[in-house]
């Protein structure tokens, strides 16, 4: 990924919360000679790997599993909020028009997961994650077991040891600071959620110098 230095984040605990907080990820790898890519949820996992390592699952049906031997390295693309930003927003005349966002990008060789007590403790710690009062904290318990037993042998568990991390976050850091604080007024007046989430992260941004 295309990285100036501005916009360059590699320390590792940024890394790691923006990975667990933004976990419906693209993940790409090279079946039959071709690009693939699936979308899919990935759990964050700080032992494994050098920079810790993703764990997930797909459809049986899809092939894209087949190329998890190992040997075969993987993108997955985290991304998080994005916004355009008008050159009206700015103090500066001299401007054109941008998009500021926050991505990671994790690079790793994915292995299948064979052992079925492993697979099902994968799925439950999925669960676990996004259930919550609000949704009713549903369980895996809560399936009869020869439904859970049909829908586990349905899917391609696998983990993904992480080789290399990258990560970006284009939040104006190169302008000047009335620029920016311009175009945190401006996403803010937008009333746009992902718009005011931007303005959030340009805020601490600019906190940080």
């Amino acid at each position: 990924m295309y990285r100036p230095r501005h916009y360059d984040i590699d320390d590792p605990a940024t890394l790691a919360t923006f990975m667990r907080e933004h976990g419906f990820v693209l993940l790409v790898t090279t079946v039959d000679g071709a690009p693939f890519a699936t979308h899919l949820p990935l759990l964050f996992d700080l032992d494994g790997g050098t920079h810790g390592r993703l764990l997930g699952h797909v459809a049986k049906a899809n092939p894209h599993w087949q190329s998890f031997d190992g040997k075969t390295e993987a993108l997955a693309v985290f991304w998080g909020p994005h916004a355009y930003i008008s050159p009206n927003w700015y103090t500066s005349e001299k401007v054109v028009p941008t998009w500021n966002y926050v991505t990671v990008h994790a690079y790793g060789k994915p292995v299948v997961i064979d052992d079925p007590e492993k697979v099902r403790e994968g799925q439950a710690r999925l669960v676990g994650v996004y259930e919550s009062d609000a949704t009713g904290n549903w369980s895996m318990d809560d399936m009869p077991e020869d439904y859970a037993s049909k829908m586990l042998n349905g899917i391609v568990s696998f983990e993904m040891p992480i080789d290399r991390l990258e990560g970006k976050f284009k939040l104006n850091q190169k302008n000047s600071p009335a620029d920016r604080e311009g175009a945190i007024k401006g996403l803010r007046a937008t009333g746009d959620p992902e718009s005011l989430e931007v303005a959030r992260l340009m805020v601490e941004i600019l906190a940080d110098g």
